[in-house]
């Protein structure tokens, strides 16, 4: 298979969608692949690095995009390169379509097949594909929101972990999965105090169990959720519904209990975000304020830690980049049932049902069509 990788063009998205060592893999089952020029470089990967493992660099994303059966992303498709986008490419990225209506589509009307990275599920929930960024992403959602409480940047000008005799900072993070967990970690280990809001009772004795420091877990419903914002400092909103649109947990009226220069990181923007009053944001243009709080909706975190994020993608997509190319579509997704829930466009067909739901379009199982 020919196997094309160009260079992400989202505003600050310096990811690449696979390492060097990722492509020697792929030239050593034979196939070929395609990188543009630059495409490594803001994660520190050269064009000779990419080269000396078997690739062919490609000057412009034309080359890369014509000539290759399947694209490897980070992100979904800027407008700009939709004129790529062509019957019977298989295009493996990440998508979150449920907030991404006119992409949606433009892939049904060119019939790509579709495999998002953020809803390939194996059988027991877990989503082996986002779980790598969703760990950067709670991690850095904590790094992000101590940057903007401090008065300099806006913020009510307090320091997380306080100090002796000085009350730590109140983190609320709304949703207890993979960025939940990894943002909790991150702000106790700064010496917050934490409360997580999860609506999973098993999940909950999970985190009491395994996180230590000065937490606090709670039951998800309206009314912990109103009194845990009004002393929240830092609220980290990590729901996700996995291909759906994120449910909008917290609401206007609950941005006007908070206190001015308080910080909202809306890490589940990427599927539409869980606060009412959040916006897709950039790393140009990160912030804005409503009510006097500071609000972070940027949809592409890792992109800020990319050799990090790199990395972690990489190792996780890599093995199912291999099925597909070794085993053709058709085949690799009858063997695979999570990479088959991966696929969210298929023949000018929506197969996601969440993503179907959430612009009120026909939903085809991928079955009936193979």
């Amino acid at each position: 298979m020919i196997i094309g990788i160009p260079k992400e063009i989202k505003d600050n998205e310096y990811r690449v969608a696979m390492t060097p060592g990722g492509v020697e893999q792929l030239v050593q089952h034979g196939h070929r692949v395609l990188v543009q020029a630059g495409a490594g470089e803001g994660s520190g990967f050269s064009d000779e690095e990419y080269r000396q493992s078997g690739a062919t660099v490609l000057p412009t994303p034309e080359e890369v995009w014509t000539q290759a059966e399947m694209i490897m992303k980070v992100k979904e498709p800027q407008p700009q390169e939709y004129p790529f986008l062509r019957e019977g490419l298989i295009l493996f990225t990440y998508l979150h379509l449920a907030a991404e209506e006119e992409l949606t589509h433009e892939l049904l009307k060119r019939k790509v097949t579709a495999i998002a990275y953020e809803t390939v599920e194996l059988d027991d929930g877990r989503l082996p594909l986002l779980t790598p960024m969703s760990e950067v992403a709670g991690r850095m959602s904590v790094q992000v929101g101590a940057h903007y409480l401090e008065k300099a940047h806006g913020g009510r000008g307090k320091l997380l972990s306080g100090i002796p005799g000085v009350r730590p900072a109140d983190v609320l993070i709304i949703g207890g999965g993979t960025v939940g967990f990894n943002a909790a970690k991150i702000a106790l280990g700064m010496g917050a105090h934490v409360i997580i809001i999860e609506k999973n009772p098993d999940r909950l004795r999970y985190l009491d169990d395994v996180l230590h420091g000065n937490l606090t877990t709670l039951a998800s419903n309206p009314r912990n959720i109103t009194d845990s914002i009004r002393v929240a400092d830092l609220v980290i909103g990590a729901v996700l519904i996995p291909g759906a649109r994120a449910p909008k947990l917290v609401r206007r009226e609950h941005i006007k209990l908070m206190k001015p220069g308080s910080v909202i990181v809306d890490v589940s923007i990427d599927q539409g975000g869980c606060v009412e009053t959040m916006r897709p944001t950039t790393h140009s243009h990160p912030t804005f304020v409503v009510d006097g709080v500071i609000h972070y909706g940027v949809t592409n975190m890792p992109g800020a830690v990319p050799r990090t994020s790199t990395y972690g993608l990489s190792n996780a997509t890599l093995p199912y980049a291999l099925k597909l190319a070794d085993l053709g579509f058709v085949e690799a997704v009858k063997q695979d049932p999570a990479l088959a829930r991966g696929v969210n466009t298929y023949k000018g067909h929506l197969t996601h049902p969440a993503v179907a739901e959430a612009f009120g379009l026909p939903y085809t199982p991928l079955s009936k069509l193979l």
